[in-house]
């Protein structure tokens, strides 16, 4: 079993050499710090808006090296933060643009891939949440309830019985399942590296191997040189702590994945998955899957869910715990599976702002701005994203430069150790919680993790 490597999802990618790192000072019209989707989508946007711009794209490592390449390939019209946060700042109206707007940017990103020529084995199948114990059923049916008093009819969301579920995919314990079909399947790494691509014939710059230490008004501060910028853009989700002043800003929080070997036809037959549906459950410390184009399971979850002092990991290596856990968590779930072997372990960072929601800002005085925090809902939220701040950024008034994320402003996180020491609780009060509903025949939610949430303004 390989672990690390940046992710499975480059392991059969040709190996691609680095593009050339910032040659010294520069002078462009707009310098995005990340060359992770968020970065790439917005260059991408704006150069397709304004052929005339120049732009540079700084990233540490390679284009598509952070969660853009490592994360589990939901396509989804999901977006972090809770509804009635957005709307208690902007209104019901303007959440309910925002749905809208993130169901209309799974189709937008698949017809991008199509025209640039992106083979990203991309398959809209939809999205599960599978129940597998009678208080996540419970939230389940609430979550569904919750869902048409924003306007989403059968045909955005609905619930499946055992039985028509079990049609799909045989989900060991599975109650019921809630399935949309805004979502794909995707493999990430094909998709981002297919944009850099793109975005480089589009005519933007993307220097690779280049630090960046600092983000001043109209000024990047790199290991290679000084980069002058009328707008500046802070792309880094999870990795914004490596900025100068930022170690506060939003907390890099870990996820792991496994992936098998590709699934025997026997093993196959017996869990059904023919299509490729990618499913997620309503425990509190959750889990995401897909089955791969080649017929793999990749599922992934928290375990070690933050590193002391917002450090990151080395190069996707992921702890051998993390490993038994997943691998234990994706035999449960599919026992048909058990013999299966695993042949690749990896971990990467979201980024997670201190409530929980997405914030794309940008502040015409300084020309600074910045978008991210999808706390693991980014794989489409990143498009919309880099179209807004594209509109902030060209001044365009826009739907987009009036949705909820827009110019929200977010208190820091705590210093440490505080911040280390609450999350570590806040996990391992959502795994004592987990525990306790599974081994329970209540409905009610455990109230551990209602205190969790509580204190993580979750």
């Amino acid at each position: 079993m390989r672990n690390g490597d940046v992710s499975f999802w480059y392991r059969d990618l040709p190996v691609q050499e680095r593009r050339a790192p910032l040659p010294g000072a520069r002078t462009v019209d707009v310098a995005i710090v990340g060359g992770g989707f968020t970065g790439l989508w917005t260059a991408y946007y704006l150069k397709r808006a304004d052929p005339t711009l120049e732009v540079a794209v700084i990233e540490r490592e390679f284009a598509g090296f952070g969660a853009s390449g490592r994360n589990g390939g939901w396509l989804s019209a999901e977006f972090a933060g809770s509804r009635e946060r957005y709307a208690r700042a902007s209104g019901r109206a303007a959440v309910v643009g925002l749905i809208g707007a993130m169901r209309q940017t799974v189709d937008e990103v698949i017809a991008v891939a199509r025209t640039e020529g992106i083979d990203a084995d991309i398959a809209k199948d939809g999205v599960l949440f599978v129940a597998r114990s009678p208080a996540q059923l419970k939230r389940l049916r609430e979550g569904v309830d919750d869902d048409r008093t924003w306007g989403e009819t059968e045909d955005d969301v609905r619930i499946l019985g055992r039985d028509e579920l079990a049609t799909r995919v045989e989900i060991d314990g599975a109650l019921a399942a809630s399935y949309s079909p805004h979502c794909a399947a995707v493999q990430p790494a094909k998709l981002v590296r297919g944009l850099a691509s793109a975005v480089e014939r589009l005519g933007v710059r993307i220097h690779e191997n280049t630090t960046a230490t600092a983000i001043a008004p109209r000024t990047v501060r790199t290991d290679r040189g000084t980069v002058r910028a009328t707008h500046v853009l802070r792309c880094l989700e999870g990795f914004t702590a490596s900025i100068a002043g930022q170690r506060r800003a939003w907390l890099p929080m870990n996820s792991s994945m496994v992936v098998t070997e590709p699934l025997p036809e026997p093993v196959a037959a017996r869990i059904g998955w023919r299509r490729r549906e990618v499913f997620g459950d309503f425990a509190h410390a959750y889990m995401y899957a897909q089955r791969t184009a080649d017929g793999r399971i990749a599922l992934g979850g928290r375990g070690r869910p933050y590193r002391f002092g917002s450090r990151t990991d080395h190069n996707g290596r992921t702890q051998h715990a993390t490993v038994e856990s997943l691998t234990a968590l994706l035999r449960t779930l599919f026992p048909a599976a058990a013999e299966v072997p695993i042949a690749h372990a990896w971990c990467g960072v979201l980024g997670v702002p201190r409530d929980w929601s997405t914030t794309v800002t940008y502040d015409r005085a300084t020309g600074l701005g910045a978008a991210g925090g999808y706390v693991g809902s980014g794989l489409a939220a990143t498009n919309l994203a880099g179209r807004t701040l594209a509109d902030l950024v060209s001044g365009t008034d826009s739907e987009l430069t009036r949705l909820p994320w827009v110019g929200r402003r977010v208190r820091t996180w705590e210093p440490e150790p505080i911040r280390w020491l609450g999350v570590q609780a806040m996990y391992a009060m959502y795994r004592r919680a987990d525990r306790d509903e599974y081994r329970s025949e209540s409905s009610k939610t455990s109230p551990i993790a209602r205190f969790a949430n509580a204190i993580s303004g979750r």
